[in-house]
């Protein structure tokens, strides 16, 4: 592992929002949700804190439901502005699952399939898209790992990318960017129901 303090910090300043502009859809593991998702991305991140992998364990248990966290104990999202995500088909399948009844987080699975779809954190302007949702191959190129912190020993990790003990500023500062561009709103996704694991 390398010297993440110096590493992240100048590679964080050279964050930029993903060159990917056209519309695309992705969807859930039997095709039953789809979203449809335009470009460009906020960021590709794998996730390391101790909810996203508490929850990828729960969630993977689920039957049918496909692998959520990598080998590293990971789990890979593609960030987007929510004005830019619309479930285009399925959205009666989609149940929230929280990890506690008070959490302020949801993750939104659909349930024909349980393949997760996306995470919300509740006042959040964005939505972490799941990357089990892109077909292999295609998932955008991974730009940092998040939380490493929460791990019991971050230098395992590669150094393919910045290994980020805790979000940045940068990161933060690409946030603030997209609630701009969005004139601070922040459309609502209703979801009936909620998923008891």
């Amino acid at each position: 592992m390398t010297n993440q303090t110096g590493r992240s910090s100048l590679i964080n300043e050279e964050f930029k929002e993903g060159e990917m502009t056209r519309k695309h859809n992705v969807a859930c593991h039997c095709g039953q949700v789809t979203v449809e998702v335009e470009g460009p991305h906020i960021a590709v991140t794998e996730c390391l804190c101790s909810s996203c992998r508490k929850a990828g364990a729960v969630l993977s248990t689920l039957p049918g439901a496909p692998a959520i966290l990598d080998e590293k104990g990971a789990t890979p999202f593609v960030m987007h502005r929510k004005d830019r995500v619309r479930i285009s088909s399925g959205k009666d399948r989609l149940r929230a699952y929280r990890l506690s009844p008070d959490a302020k987080t949801r993750r939104v699975v659909a349930t024909c399939c349980n393949t997760p779809v996306l995470l919300e954190f509740q006042g959040g302007h964005w939505f972490s898209l799941y990357g089990q949702l892109w077909p292999k191959g295609t998932l955008p190129p991974l730009e940092f790992r998040t939380m490493t912190g929460d791990l019991e020993d971050p230098g395992v990790l590669p150094d393919d990318v910045p290994n980020l003990r805790q979000h940045s500023l940068a990161f933060y500062r690409r946030l603030l960017g997209a609630w701009v561009k969005m004139g601070f709103r922040n459309p609502k996704l209703v979801v009936e129901g909620e998923l008891n694991v």
